[in-house]
């Protein structure tokens, strides 16, 4: 039986709780920390990884990157297994272990425990030193969901899997290996396992145009927008006027055309009237898996590992090449090349596997997305095709922490690396990442006179422990670079890291002039933020230095490499604007739930951070209300100053106004506006072509009435008052906030009573308010005098309250009131306009413009630039460039050659491109005639060309 020792923090096995309190105890999942995360796999996924335990062994570069992702992820429990000691070798693989693990002797899983076990305090970590081998008791098994196995002999990897197969239910088996450029994961998930969404691509909803009665009956897409739908899917319809024998139902598709799809006989229902809504309805797939089997090169690898007992030298006419060409026929250039470096080990490879196979455990325990079936291999022979011709004396280890990279690419390029100037814009999840394997690798060492500078102006937050790995709690509001730095230092102090707080914008040019780019060999973005990755590309681009971005989304990512002279740049490309939702939509049109919570961010935005900030500008450049009374009286307008009077005379003094305000205001979205829209446009309103006027997607709303019990209504008045009490400056209590102290201020207020307006407009090119020149009635201008007046003669003008407080939207911090508004409006608007209504969790992301985000992609993809970065220091040509994307969910990875740069011919041997430049230096009293003789001296005569024309 193999014993699972306790470890120091956690008392207990897997199997037997530890007394620390665990996200399924309770089945809450704590927001705070795993927000992004929850976007990518959903609460049920999450509540079902928080129920399981998962056994790994195998503690190298591979199998610590699986424990750092799964345990970021939060399963319940962890077993790390390894019966090695610590060696110097490790400390370029393995990114927790330290020199001083390799000095006192410790076994691997000893020394990288405590460093796993902090990355999440949710998950139970335990470690086991027991040998496992073909004598072992399996039995202890049985109280894992998953097991991982790494660097584990075939005939053992065999056994296991027949064993986690035969369970019931089978426990789910993952079998992972990094040799050298070459790598591999295999999948037994059991004879039937059921996913329940196989893509995790978020369900459209779609307007109908129209859906025609006959066999079979075809549903045509409003405004020719494509459906998306592959033939066989099934959809559902709501909503639909006329074949209402439709709504509720469940239908496959065939599809037509991308606005088209069939649906089977309806010529025996209701002819189809207007509107309507089909969405995309996801059914369970299940797959059915095989044991354990292998490639030709993979067999030959492990079958000399099981007669020779040690790993192939790194020679290229070593007795591992000898036994895999015979025992494989296959090309002679390919084995020599993979069994040379079989010994060694690209962290970067490490990296982006440990990515792939900790996806591949995710699914294994939360049956969510397709998982691979059944192998996955991976190879970066590309890195070191150019290196064939090398001595093997170039490979050969010299007793250092860079001996498994130097088995692959050599000492040279190793070196290369070292001396490496590298500048990193963005410590987040990928640059964490990315530090990580620089560190590994030993890029911009001290002692090499290399160098990496980093910069980030962020500060480190809860929801950021869940993918930047090298954060810890007691690091949160403390800068994300020089943090960052620090722990890159605890990886490999031989590291030189320069880390800043600076955006890398216009403003920040002098820093990072064109003296400090022309010092770099490379310049790496980590960012989210496109405009910012723009500007960095053309900085990279007008100094002509290689750029590596990447960037993910959930389960997705990209890579993109740009090298002078060689490849487009980012901003060769652009992706499709954003569609932007009309502004008479918001207003007075939604249709969907996106538009409700667009309106209700809004109004956050109005109300709590651009009209506190226009009133603070409006003072700060008039001395006075006394002076700006008599200018207004002089030239009798309110020109400027209407929307700031209002404010001022409005102003709330205590917080039983602040509530006060709240409740008009909830009179004023929610029924009001209803009312309004309704006495302009009644129900039977027609067009002038007779059509309906509320028809699809036009949707009539119907007035709310205030009720207090609702806690919906509740919650929109108390946040509202709380975030009015803030600009304002006011302070309050809890116990103010309690259901009979908010009734008992409430029950004074009086409402005043509706009177409708004149018509709205319904024209969809109207812009915002604040897009036009506001104009203001005569009568609104006396008011506003008179209110004025009345405000100084009662000398409550005071500088005091001549100043608000913007407040600026914080999604991730609930006890701030920001969600509850934003959450709260947003349901009682869709309610209003009969829209099914968002969580909280969907309100946040899109409110907040959250991006999902998962450790696995992160690492995987900080793996796949970190391989080029290699490329890039050993300035390979063209061809061996590799631009990834991928999506683990399906699974899908696509590696293809970068975009080659474009060059435009001005004659036979004249040609340029987006890289090259024509430099005149010039002088403060440099002319236009100055440079035109400087170009005719200079340029002209160099490319022989014959006139110059000046636009």
């Amino acid at each position: 039986m193999l014993f699972i020792s306790p470890t120091e923090s956690h008392r207990g096995t897997p199997g037997h709780p530890s007394p620390l309190p665990t996200m399924a105890d309770s089945m809450d999942i704590d927001d705070s920390l795993y927000s992004r995360q929850r976007y990518v796999l959903g609460d049920s996924a999450m509540q079902k990884m928080a129920r399981s335990a998962v056994f790994l062994s195998g503690i190298g570069a591979l199998g610590v990157e699986i424990a750092k992702n799964i345990v970021l992820a939060g399963v319940k429990a962890v077993t790390l297994h390894d019966c090695k000691q610590c060696e110097v070798w490790d400390l370029g693989t393995n990114f927790f272990i330290r020199e001083e693990d390799v000095h006192s002797q410790k076994k691997r899983v000893e020394a990288v425990h405590s460093r796993v076990a902090e990355l999440n305090p949710y998950v139970q970590v335990s470690v086991s030193t027991d040998v496992l081998d073909e004598n072992t008791d399996l039995s202890f098994l049985k109280r894992y969901q998953c097991v991982v196995l790494t660097e584990t002999k075939l005939s053992l990897q065999k056994r296991i899997d027949h064993f986690c197969h035969s369970q019931q239910p089978p426990i789910k088996f993952i079998g992972c290996d990094v040799f050298g450029i070459c790598s591999r994961v295999f999948c037994d998930f059991g004879e039937a396992f059921e996913v329940s969404d196989p893509t995790g691509e978020e369900p459209k909803e779609l307007f109908i145009q129209n859906i025609s009665q006959e066999n079979p009956g075809v549903v045509t897409c409003m405004d020719s927008r494509t459906h998306g739908l592959q033939t066989g899917q099934s959809v559902c319809f709501k909503e639909i006027n006329g074949m209402s024998e439709l709504n509720g139902t469940t239908h496959q598709v065939t599809v037509l055309s991308p606005y088209s799809f069939a649906i089977g006989d309806t010529s025996s229902f209701q002819p189809y009237a207007h509107a309507g809504i089909f969405r995309l309805v996801k059914m369970p797939k299940t797959f059915t898996f095989a044991p354990l089997q292998l490639h030709t090169i993979m067999l030959a690898l492990d079958a000399f590992l099981e007669q020779q007992c040690f790993k192939p030298l790194t020679s290229s006419r070593s007795p591992c090449f000898e036994w895999v060409l015979s025992y494989s026929c296959i090309n002679q250039e390919l084995v020599r090349s993979v069994s040379r470096c079989a010994r060694g080990c690209l962290s970067p490879l490490a990296a982006v596997v440990g990515g792939i196979a900790s996806q591949e455990v995710l699914k294994a325990l939360t049956g969510k997305f397709s998982p691979l079936q059944q192998w996955f291999y991976l190879d970066a022979i590309e890195v070191i095709q150019p290196l064939q011709s090398l001595p093997a004396e170039e490979f050969a280890p010299r007793g250092d922490r860079y001996d498994a990279l130097r088995a692959c690419i050599g000492e040279s390029l190793c070196l290369k690396l070292h001396t490496f100037q590298v500048f990193m814009v963005g410590c987040g999840a990928i640059g964490c990442e990315m530090l990580k394997n620089m560190a590994l690798m030993g890029v911009g060492l001290s002692r090499c006179s290399g160098e990496i500078c980093i910069t980030d102006p962020d500060l480190i937050e809860k929801s950021n422990l869940n993918r930047q790995f090298l954060f810890r709690p007691q690091h949160i509001r403390k800068p994300k670079s020089t943090t960052a730095a620090a722990a890159s230092l605890e990886i490999n102090p031989e590291l030189q890291i320069d880390a800043h707080l600076n955006k890398v914008c216009p403003a920040t040019e002098d820093m990072y002039s064109d003296a400090f780019f022309s010092r770099l060999n490379l310049v790496v973005t980590a960012l989210d933020n496109v405009e910012a990755r723009r500007y960095v590309d053309s900085r990279s681009v007008s100094n002509q230095k290689a750029l590596l971005d990447s960037g993910t989304m959930g389960t997705k990512g990209h890579t993109e490499i740009i090298v002078p002279y060689l490849t487009e740049s980012y901003n060769s490309h652009r992706d499709p604007p954003e569609e932007e939702i009309p502004f008479c939509t918001l207003k007075s049109f939604p249709a969907v739930i996106e538009h409700t919570i667009q309106w209700a961010r809004d109004k956050f935005e109005s109300a709590f951070s651009h009209k506190p900030s226009i009133y603070n500008m409006f003072w700060q450049t008039h001395s006075s209300a006394q002076e700006v009374l008599r200018v207004r009286i002089i030239l009798h307008s309110m020109e400027g100053s209407f929307q700031v009077i209002k404010l001022l005379s409005r102003r709330p003094t205590q917080w039983e106004h602040c509530l006060a305000l709240a409740r008009l205001k909830f009179d004023k979205y929610f029924k009001r506006k209803a009312l309004q829209l309704l006495h302009s446009f009644p129900l039977d309103t027609r067009l002038k072509d007779g059509s309906l006027f509320w028809q699809s997607p036009k949707r009539p709303p119907s007035p709310i009435e205030f009720e207090l019990s609702d806690p919906l209504h509740f919650s929109f008045v108390v946040s509202s008052a709380r975030l009015f009490a803030g600009i304002y400056n006011i302070p309050h209590s809890e116990e103010q906030l309690s259901y009979e102290a908010v009734s008992s201020v409430l029950a004074e207020v009086e409402v005043p009573e509706y009177k409708p307006a004149e018509k709205v407009s319904t024209d969809e090119t109207v812009k915002k308010p604040d897009q036009l020149q506001m104009t203001v009635s005569s009568e609104e201008e006396r008011q506003a005098i008179s209110q004025l007046q009345k405000a100084i003669s009662s000398s409550s003008v005071t500088p005091e309250r001549l100043r608000m407080t913007p407040t600026f939207f914080e999604k991730d911090d609930d006890s701030n009131g920001h969600m509850d508004f934003v959450a709260s409006a947003s349901a009682l608007r869709a309610h209003m306009y009969a829209i099914e209504a968002a969580d909280r969790l969907q309100t946040k992301r899109i409110a907040g413009k959250i991006i999902p985000a998962i450790a696995t992609s992160t690492a995987a993809v900080a793996g796949l630039v970190s391989l080029e970065l290699i490329k890039v220091a050993g300035g390979y040509g063209f061809e061996l460039f590799k631009n990834c994307f991928f999506n683990l969910a399906i699974p899908v990875m696509v590696l293809t050659e970068t975009a080659q740069v474009k060059r435009t011919q001005i004659r036979d041997d004249i040609s340029f491109s987006i890289w090259d430049r024509w430099t005149i230096f010039g002088h403060e009293d440099f002319t236009l005639s100055d440079f035109m003789n400087a170009v005719k001296v200079l340029i002209i005569p160099k490319y022989g060309l014959k006139q110059l024309f000046v636009l």
